[in-house]
């Protein structure tokens, strides 16, 4: 049986600031973002880079985590990173 997974995203732009967004394949979408055809806001703020990726079986949940993030301010969301990168070291 074939997983689907949903992502929610951070990509930090070239002016330093985080879009937090959604996607079935987050690489494709950072490419996408990358030559101005992902959100609006990134199209000016380019190039973007992959900070942040989590992934979920249902685009419900995945939605959900999106708007929790989103919620975030933006010292939570650098902590948010930090820990993942953290995570990855060990």
């Amino acid at each position: 049986m074939l997983v689907v997974r949903h992502f929610v995203y951070i990509v930090r732009c070239a002016d330093g600031s985080l879009y937090t967004g959604y996607a079935k394949d987050v690489t494709a979408r950072v490419v996408a973002h990358n030559r101005a055809r992902g959100a609006k806001y990134t199209a000016s703020r380019r190039p973007v880079t992959l900070v942040y990726s989590q992934w979920f079986r249902s685009v419900g949940a995945a939605l959900r985590r999106e708007y929790a993030v989103k919620q975030l301010s933006r010292a939570e969301k650098e902590a948010l990173i930090e820990r993942k990168v953290r995570s990855k070291r060990r």
